[in-house]
């Protein structure tokens, strides 16, 4: 941090009073929201993380993200002008948040003192932003949402929002959805499932109008104005809210060096604002938690000292967006751009074709990326029927019955399985059903719960087939080809690695998708190792 990033007041500097716009502040707001993310990392076969290379010197990349940045946005250090740390802030209590479900479920066993200072967080934001949390949901696994099928949406968007309730202790407002990634479909399960807004980047955006018109306008070259909420209305007639952030700030925190200067930090979020607009305003950035100390070392305390600017000098109000939506609501409807995402310049093609988007190794081909996808698919569209039809004879609604599974992956006892399965059998009155039976059926739950995992977006995200992410994701498909095949006797995997065949990796020795499963799928597998 330089200095300029402590909490001394600067020499001359006027207080607000003094400023032209003194009377107009408290109209104007700030929300910082943060996507904390880590994918699964467990091998599926143990439930175990192992130890990642790549992460050293800490045993894997939860470890490592945990350190750098989870646990110090947790205590924030907040510098005097000697240095001196002044105090320590929670930063997820000031801030809009969400945690994703797989990474809080880590994150309670490994880390517990961090998994409680998040909680903890939003009862206090609760107190700080008129009863409304600063916690969102997030779905489930990460999976882009445009790219699935309506169930895996619905169980998605149930999971995510099943696991808040159970952690947080109340009802999400809102819901991250990953990478942004959205479509009408999308939007219709949230709205349907009660989720009053979410966040997308400026460019989703097509059309606006104001809230009773009938004409649309388009957003133009000027792009969409972020500093208030819209109203998306959907063709079932229910409507969700969206907040688009503002994307030249977010890109400087995220790619460039704004937060190596607290104050610049600061100016540029009160450079959105324009007296000349007339109504009350928020200025709001989105980006991956993990910028605040991982991806930018001590980001943590720019984020720290450009809160503690704004709400000590009364520059503007701190809030979240449950908070500001009921203060200010929509006045305007926007339509939205669908099958885009924040991450990718081509819609979403960046998980499912050689888009041109990376990382780097810019002479690398991710051409992978659509025979993966593809082996993916195939898979689920044989298991889907064979889930429902033999579910379907002891369970009254296969799919119901998915959708309540996280019952039982938040608590597996003996106690919870009972009770979800007396809850969903076919005829309620008979007897409880036979052990082989209930192990068939939890089975064939832990088999879509597999192909769920399977779609956890990073798996795509990053340059080749042979990394730790795309592996992660066929270790998952191998799981369900596993179970699937043990209550079937069926053979999916030949069929499966058809299709994997043709994902080239850009490293020569790992040669294409279906060595790359040789080597990371079945050596994961214990029987590989007896």
């Amino acid at each position: 941090m330089t200095a300029r990033g402590r909490v001394e007041p600067r020499r001359g500097q006027r207080s607000p009073r003094n400023r032209r716009w003194g009377t107009e502040r408290m109209e104007r707001y700030v929300c910082i929201h943060g996507h904390y993310y880590q994918p699964p990392r467990e091998n599926p076969w143990t439930g175990a993380v192992e130890r990642q290379p790549s992460a050293a010197p800490y045993h894997d990349w939860n470890e490592r993200v945990t350190a750098e940045c989870y646990a110090p946005n947790a205590a924030a250090r907040i510098l005097d002008g000697d240095g001196h740390v002044a105090k320590t802030v929670n930063l997820y209590a000031r801030i809009s948040f969400n945690v994703g479900p797989t990474l809080l479920s880590w994150m309670e066993s490994h880390a517990p003192e961090v998994y409680r200072a998040i909680l903890d967080a939003d009862r206090e934001s609760r107190r700080r932003y008129s009863g409304h949390g600063s916690a969102i949901a997030q779905v489930y696994n990460h999976m882009i949402m445009p790219l699935a099928t309506w169930r895996d949406k619905r169980t998605q968007v149930i999971w995510g929002i099943r696991d808040f309730a159970h952690r947080v202790g109340r009802a999400p407002e809102g819901m991250w959805l990953p990478e942004t990634g959205v479509d009408v479909e999308t939007l219709e399960v949230l709205a349907e499932q009660g989720i009053r807004f979410t966040i997308l980047s400026p460019h989703q955006a097509v059309r606006v109008r104001e809230v009773g018109r009938a004409a649309w306008e388009d957003v133009g070259p000027a792009g969409i104005d972020p500093t208030m909420p819209y109203r998306i209305p959907l063709p079932s007639g229910r409507a969700i809210h969206a907040f688009f952030y503002l994307r030249p700030v977010a890109r400087d925190v995220a790619f460039a060096d704004l937060l190596t200067d607290g104050e610049r930090f600061t100016q540029a979020l009160l450079g959105a604002f324009d007296g000349a607009r007339g109504r009350p305003q928020i200025a709001h950035i989105a980006t991956d938690g993990e910028t605040y100390g991982h991806h930018k070392k001590f980001g943590e305390m720019a984020l720290a000292y450009a809160l503690h600017a704004i709400e000590s000098r009364g520059l503007a109000r701190l809030t979240n967006y449950g908070e500001y939506l009921a203060r200010y609501p929509a006045t305007h409807d926007a339509q939205i751009a669908e099958f885009t995402a924040w991450s990718c310049a081509h819609g979403v093609e960046r998980w499912r074709g050689d888009c041109g988007c990376r990382q780097g190794s810019p002479e690398w081909s991710q051409a992978w990326r659509d025979p993966l996808r593809l082996a993916m698919d195939w898979l689920r569209d044989r298991l889907v029927p064979r889930y429902a039809q033999e579910v379907g004879r002891y369970l009254a609604d296969p799919w119901a019955a998915r959708d309540d599974y996280i019952a039982v992956v938040l608590d597996p006892s003996a106690r919870s399985v009972e009770r979800f399965l007396r809850a969903h059998a076919a005829r309620p009155a008979a007897r409880p059903l036979e052990d082989d039976v209930r192990a068939r059926v939890l089975t064939w739950l832990e088999v879509q719960r597999h192909t769920m995992l399977m779609y956890t977006s990073c798996g795509w995200f990053f340059d080749d087939i042979a990394g730790i992410e795309a592996t992660q994701v066929l270790r998952y498909a191998g799981r369900a080809i596993q179970l699937a095949q043990e209550l079937t006797g069926e053979a999916l995997e030949p069929g499966f690695l058809q299709i994997l065949a043709r994902a080239r990796s850009n490293l020569p020795e790992r040669g294409n998708g279906v060595r790359v499963y040789e080597t990371a799928v079945r050596a994961a597998m214990p029987r590989a190792r007896a």
